[in-house]
């Protein structure tokens, strides 16, 4: 990004989303935080993956906006059962404690917004690599 995005949560927001998450070049910055809903866009490089992962009855919302990549699902951290290839303008829908994981299968950084049904990570965070997002989510 040009700017750092801030916070925006706890008051009324207007933005658009496409054009944060296109020019978002951060591993992951939360855009939105509210009591019951959070906003984040993401950058995952070529050849990397989000990380396996599972968010205890927090359901999650993926919408890709570039670049190309899997998706994985599982009832089990070593058990994934579902699998999707996933381009631009796909929604991925993710039940809460469901083991999941998003993988860059393209040749440039997978752009993507996620909504999480409640927050997941502090207020304000920007992790600039996926090394420094491991540190804190609020559900662990």
């Amino acid at each position: 990004m040009t700017e750092v995005q801030k916070d925006y949560g706890k008051q009324p927001y207007v933005t658009n989303l496409e054009d944060l998450v296109i020019k978002n070049d951060s591993y992951r910055t939360v855009i939105w935080t509210g009591n019951h809903l959070q906003g984040i866009v993401m950058s995952i490089a070529e050849n990397d993956e989000a990380g396996v992962e599972v968010h205890k009855n927090i359901d999650q919302f993926i919408r890709i906006e570039e670049g190309q990549g899997v998706c994985r699902m599982g009832p089990n951290k070593d058990e994934f059962d579902f699998e999707r290839a996933i381009t631009k303008d796909d929604a991925i829908f993710i039940p809460g404690n469901m083991w999941h994981n998003i993988i860059n299968t393209g040749g440039k950084p997978l752009k993507l917004y996620t909504i999480y049904s409640v927050p997941e990570y502090a207020e304000g965070t920007i992790h600039q690599t996926k090394e420094e997002a491991s540190k804190n989510r609020l559900s662990e």
